[in-house]
């Protein structure tokens, strides 16, 4: 099966599978019994999603190749110190080794988004079974 990524709202693909949302915060205004039919998410897992103090950090910042590595950097750490975060990674690892699985964020940029440190530690996890 297969493991990817996606920005929440866009249109559902084929094979996106589960689509799990990254994000430490719900979007306002939309309910919660909504958040599939608009493409948002089929299940949010905050757990998976930057830290409230990090998120804090970064919008204070110029976002530039160093402040980017920066955050990566952090965010991965935050990932792999939490018990309760890596016991997600390896639930949503395993669990893509068996249905499509896609993992989103409000981004527009992957490349700029916490969502491809996310998938490298998924596959990480993928590995280490």
């Amino acid at each position: 099966m297969s493991i990817r990524t996606y920005q929440i709202g866009s249109s559902r693909k084929r094979g996106d599978g589960l689509r799990i949302g990254a994000v430490r915060f719900l979007p306002r205004g939309v309910k919660k019994q909504d958040y599939a039919r608009l493409h948002l998410f089929d299940v949010w897992l905050p757990v998976l999603a930057p830290s409230r103090a990090l998120l804090r950090w970064a919008k204070g910042r110029e976002w530039n190749a160093r402040s980017i590595k920066t955050f990566f950097a952090r965010y991965a750490r935050e990932m792999e110190a939490s018990t309760d975060s890596w016991q997600v990674i390896r639930l949503v690892a395993q669990a893509s080794l068996r249905t499509p699985i896609s993992v989103g964020c409000y981004c527009a940029d992957e490349t700029r988004c916490h969502r491809s440190v996310l998938l490298k530690l998924i596959r990480k996890a993928q590995k280490a079974r």
